[in-house]
């Protein structure tokens, strides 16, 4: 039986809240920008852009998880409202009362369109309940060493938050990696060898962003980390035991490298 959201979180004057439905925006996605900073994405909900769409006294924030499968990110409050050179900002606070769901509450709505604002009294009774979660939402649980293909600006989430599912899995094995610069094709082989394991290697391409390998710093340090972030994506393509030799792990580097042309014209790998 299907439990609405009056039940968990009941509204009274709906005419006074717009539903904020926060999806891509062609740059961020709002679970990334809640994950990583919480006044970040007040700001989501405290600009209108060239349209007022917050135009009433209450925002009850929903983010989008998966496809009609929405987080809750909260109800602010609006305190005023600024109209400057055809951009609407408003200044607003976040109500306290139901806080303890924020990150928690996953709720079904199929969505209604491509704007991002709507009457909450037109949809406030087809909101399913479809999940409260035991902890706030910080990142996507580790997704097994094959299926790795995220983004660098994911990963740095996953590092900055100190995911320790993710943190447990790669800290304790080595192995063989591909960074793949979506801008242009070109790739990049490396591997984690010794004691620190791939999260210690990766941690310092999150901090870097290039980890220090010969290329991939003058791209970076020409372009800015901000390259790394808009443009590479990280997968594994072998991982070992920690009791692996070094020497295999240094050959199976150079297997890939030969395999993917890495080197040279098509990749950032030296030799």
């Amino acid at each position: 039986m299907s439990i609405n959201l009056s039940s968990i979180l009941p509204i009274e004057n709906l005419k006074e809240y717009k539903l904020h439905l926060a999806c891509w925006n062609g740059k961020d996605h709002p679970l990334d920008v809640f994950i990583r900073s919480r006044e970040e994405w007040k700001g989501w909900n405290t600009w209108g852009g060239n349209k007022d769409y917050f135009n009433r006294d209450y925002i009850f924030a929903l983010i989008e998880f998966e496809p009609d499968i929405w987080l809750f990110g909260g109800i602010y409050k609006i305190l005023s409202r600024h109209y400057k050179n055809n951009q609407h900002s408003y200044e607003g606070e976040l109500l306290k009362d139901s806080q303890e769901l924020i990150g928690r509450l996953k709720v079904s709505l199929k969505r209604p369109g491509r704007i991002k604002a709507f009457k909450l009294e037109n949809f406030y009774n087809d909101i399913i309940v479809s999940e409260i979660l035991k902890e706030c939402y910080t990142g996507e649980n580790f997704c097994g060493y094959e299926n790795i293909n995220h983004p660098f600006y994911r990963l740095e989430m996953i590092f900055r938050n100190n995911k320790q599912d993710w943190r447990a899995a790669l800290k304790n094995v080595k192995g063989v990696y591909l960074i793949t610069d979506t801008s242009n094709g070109k790739r990049y082989v490396g591997s984690a060898y010794g004691d620190s394991g791939i999260w210690s290697r990766w941690a310092c391409y999150m901090g870097t962003g290039h980890g220090w390998n010969d290329e991939l710093t003058k791209l970076i340090n020409k372009e800015g980390i901000e390259y790394a972030k808009d443009n590479f994506k990280f997968a594994i393509l072998e991982y070992r035991s920690m009791k692996t030799d070094d020497k295999v792990i240094i050959k199976r580097e150079n297997y890939w490298k030969n395999v993917l042309l890495s080197v040279g014209q098509f990749g950032y790998n030296k030799n």
